[in-house]
């Protein structure tokens, strides 16, 4: 995700026509794994993964943040070894835990509006997480320029985008439904007119961002 970090960095410096040593960000990468950065001056003073991308959000099958007893009580509990408990916490939690129906957040989106209870309570946990990861951001910043959706879920869920947003209006970040509705992989700013903070869909390229930095290296 650090790979996915950097390149929106520069990509969104272009954007909006700022040296990167100006730029002041907030993306959101958001997939079956997802991470946010806070990216200010234009480098990451904060992200939510951490020694293993167990930390932060919720996420496909990983939880996401939790108290670190949970650990030992598992163990003490259910008569697991550690490494048993690191394997429920990465491969068999998340939505997927929560929902007990899937880890693709297309089938939870589907199952929920047909009235699956669980499938809407783990999109409710994966929203609410992604908004106070944004709102802790924001305190960390001298002034946001963008709020920035990529990833998997952030480039083409206009659901899911939707219901991170709205609530925020008072942080000054104002979601323009008619721009965001259908909108898929556009480098696009989906904020009302006029909006104090812009809020792009800006797809992701990983790959680019990796042979840029193989070219500086083998130059040097």
């Amino acid at each position: 995700h650090g790979t996915s970090h950097k390149y929106i960095a520069h990509r969104m410096a272009e954007i909006l026509n700022k040296d990167l040593s100006e730029l002041n960000i907030i993306n959101c990468h958001l997939g079956n794994g997802s991470s946010l950065a806070c990216i200010k001056n234009g480098k990451v003073y904060d992200t939510s993964m951490g020694v293993t991308p167990l930390e932060g959000l919720v996420m496909g099958t990983r939880s996401g943040d939790i108290d670190p007893t949970v650990v030992t009580f598992l163990c003490e509990n259910e008569n697991i070894t550690p490494h048993e408990a690191n394997q429920w916490l990465n491969k068999k939690s998340g939505v997927l835990g929560v929902s007990k129906l899937s880890s693709d957040f297309r089938d939870l989106e589907e199952a929920r509006d047909k009235g699956n209870e669980k499938a809407g309570l783990a999109l409710d946990m994966f929203t609410n997480r992604v908004k106070k990861y944004i709102g802790a951001y924001m305190a960390q910043m001298p002034e946001l320029d963008a709020i920035v959706m990529t990833g998997g879920i952030g480039e083409n869920s206009d659901t899911m985008r939707r219901e991170i947003l709205h609530g925020l209006e008072h942080l000054g970040i104002e979601l323009d439904d008619k721009k965001n509705d259908g909108t898929r992989g556009k480098e696009v700013d989906i904020a009302k007119d006029g909006a104090k903070i812009k809020i792009y869909i800006c797809p992701t390229n990983e790959e680019l961002m990796i042979a840029r930095d193989t070219k500086e290296i083998i130059s040097k």
